[in-house]
């Protein structure tokens, strides 16, 4: 977002040894870290004190392919929609509908990212990590990571594993089979069919460019982490409050989660909506909050605390932040 004060220190970390190393120096230290990829999930204060980053930017990808299925290990560093892509160039399309999501291999399990239908936890194998706690470096597998919408054990305990590496198993298969609902009526095609993966690949770029969701120097709304707020899971009784326009899908015995985006605009926040200062929401897609140029972390804050509050005067729902607020908190 562009947003955020300095740190104390960055330390580039291209080699997993190298990055053992400085997380445990400052560990020993008593220093605070922050173990950081592309930080197009992150949001920083203006004022991070004494905060030293350890920026991972290791590479490689090494794919295994059999008859059925195809594995991959990916560095941590590794561009998420390169991963993604080189994973459909030999042969393995199941991940398309999450192409061009910003990011890097790492962040992907933290949020257990997911769009159109699918998140990455389906096809997570592995995650290579170094235990803070234990000082020890091990592969979990994907019953520890505990995944959950838009959660996992690694956003749950942040400051315990450092993420290395990534295993993926996917279908060796050069299509996605097409399951949300935007997907099947831009394709014309019924739920459950078999689509090539660069033509789901294209739509997905396509419909995530008309949102601001793709990074583009051109475009101010893409100056943002994306969605800002996930979609709220809630209990029957809650949901019962809200109009039965209120779109909504399950989650489990007695849990539904509805949208966010229309808790928003029904509140009476609306597409591009500023408190008067250069954070502002996003003119293609209220659930994303953007710095229009020259916004501080703390017109950010107070932009998504105004948000907050709207909806839960509105709806009695109160939205959780998607991206990882460092030095700065919704509730504060």
């Amino acid at each position: 977002m562009r947003v955020g004060g300095e740190p104390r220190e960055v330390i580039d970390g291209d080699v997993i040894e190298e990055i053992i190393e400085a997380v445990t120096e400052c560990d020993d230290l008593g220093r605070p870290v922050v173990i950081l990829g592309e930080g197009s999930n992150v949001v920083c204060g203006d004022d991070v004190g004494d905060l030293t980053v350890i920026h991972i930017v290791t590479r490689g990808m090494v794919i295994e392919t059999h008859a059925e299925h195809a594995t991959v290990i990916a560095a941590a560093g590794e561009d998420w929609d390169h991963f993604v892509t080189f994973c459909a160039e030999s042969g393995a399309s199941a991940m398309a509908p999450l192409s061009g999501i910003p990011g890097s291999v790492g962040a992907t399990p933290i949020q257990n990212v997911g769009a159109y239908g699918v998140e990455v936890a389906a096809f997570i194998d592995g995650v290579h990590v170094w235990d803070r706690s234990e000082r020890v470096a091990r592969w979990l597998t994907r019953e520890d990571c505990a995944f959950g919408y838009r959660t996992s054990v690694f956003k749950e305990h942040p400051d315990r594993y450092v993420i290395l590496e990534v295993r993926f198993v996917l279908p060796a298969s050069g299509e996605v089979v097409i399951e949300h609902e935007q997907l099947v009526q831009a394709l014309g095609v019924t739920v459950g069919s078999r689509v090539p993966g660069t033509q789901v690949r294209e739509l997905v770029l396509a419909l995530r460019r008309s949102k601001g969701m793709v990074v583009d120097p051109a475009d101010p709304d893409s100056i943002s982490v994306g969605s800002f707020f996930v979609n709220p899971t809630l209990g029957d009784a809650d949901v019962a409050r809200l109009p039965a326009e209120c779109p909504r899908f399950p989650a489990g015995p007695g849990r539904t989660k509805v949208s966010a985006a229309w808790l928003i605009e029904n509140a009476g926040i609306t597409r591009g909506f500023t408190l008067g200062t250069p954070a502002r929401v996003s003119t293609k897609h209220v659930l994303a909050l953007t710095n229009g140029g020259g916004a501080s972390a703390a017109d950010v804050l107070t932009l998504a605390r105004h948000v907050r509050a709207t909806v839960l005067d509105r709806w009695s729902v109160e939205l959780q932040p998607e991206p990882r607020l460092i030095g700065m908190s919704l509730t504060g």
